[in-house]
């Protein structure tokens, strides 16, 4: 099992930057890739980035590729999304992942591979 919380949501004005932090327990953090998904109200959950165990690989969602950065320290067992020039069509909740799988972006950008999920944290882009 992998227990997963995230923290730093918070209401921030368009055009400002919030780090959102997943800190991880349980079976080896190394081991797992990590992904980012947000879910807006009355929307499907999305994917937004994801990154493989040894942070070689990074997958982002187009819309917000040069806008926010995941990364992970393994030896904190935390991933990170750093968010930068926020739009108010990034206010979701967002959610962190775990699975034992990388692959294709396919896969690695679908909710399929990800077999651990955190309770999700609230970001709110006023304009």
């Amino acid at each position: 099992q992998v227990q997963l919380v995230e923290s730093g949501g918070r209401l921030v004005q368009a055009g400002g930057s919030l780090r959102l932090s997943c800190a991880a327990s349980g079976r080896t953090f190394s081991s797992y890739a990590m992904g980012w998904f947000r879910q807006a109200p009355g929307e499907d959950r999305e994917f937004v980035a994801a990154i493989s165990m040894s942070s070689i690989s990074t997958y982002y969602a187009d819309s917000v590729k040069g806008r926010f950065t995941i990364s992970r320290d393994n030896a904190k067992n935390t991933v990170y999304l750093q968010m930068n020039s926020l739009k108010p069509e990034d206010t979701a909740v967002y959610y962190c992942a775990a699975t034992p799988v990388w692959s294709t972006r396919a896969t690695m950008t679908s909710r399929r591979p990800y077999d651990y999920w955190g309770q999700g944290t609230q970001v709110t882009v006023s304009s």
